[in-house]
């Protein structure tokens, strides 16, 4: 299949939508491949021409709000004042408060690993271009930047998981306070 095509191109895009549709409804584990392609409104058998399974579907189709995380990630000041959390990590948490049911799902008992892990490798990314172009917080120089880097990513998916798959999750705001804090601790 050439990716490059048109036709697969509004395909590949129908099929993400109709899975971010399904999994703001309904558990991840209990969408099928069938339910999919109703959805979308195309045949099942064309949805396995374009993804194995529903898991990486949906990491393709949350592909580019995992590279917003990261975007935000990238340019969080490390030097902002510890009392209040800089602007790129309140919007990152607003970010993901407003698409609270696909984070919820994703991130969840039954998610998608797939999700998960695209979203830690993208997030240790984007904080180790960081520390190599000098903005890393002090006090750390013993430490490998890579493993700084994945140390805060797993912080950051850690509270993104627990607050996202609370029964009452708090405000956006108050938790990229409380990060902010634990991330200057």
């Amino acid at each position: 299949m050439n990716l490059d095509d048109p036709r697969a191109q509004r395909t590949r895009a129908r099929l993400r939508e109709a899975i971010l549709e399904l999994v703001a409804e309904q558990d991840l584990d209990a969408i099928t491949i069938s339910a999919v392609a109703k959805c979308a409104g195309i045949n099942r058998a064309t949805v396995y021409q374009h993804y194995p399974d529903v898991h990486a579907l949906v990491v393709d189709a949350m592909d580019g709000p995992i590279a917003e995380v990261a975007r935000a990630v990238r340019v969080c000041p490390a030097d902002a004042p510890p009392d209040r959390a800089p602007e790129a990590l309140a919007g990152l948490f607003e970010h993901i408060a407003a698409r609270a049911a696909v984070y919820r799902c994703a991130l969840g008992d039954q998610g998608s690993a797939g999700f998960a892990g695209r979203m830690r490798e993208q997030v240790t990314a984007a904080l180790a271009e960081r520390f190599h172009e000098g903005k890393r917080p002090t006090g750390f120089d013993d430490v490998p930047v890579d493993v700084h880097a994945a140390y805060l990513a797993g912080a950051l998916l850690g509270v993104v998981t627990h607050w996202i798959t609370g029964e009452r999750p708090a405000p956006a705001s108050e938790l990229a306070a409380a990060f902010w804090r634990l991330f200057r601790a």
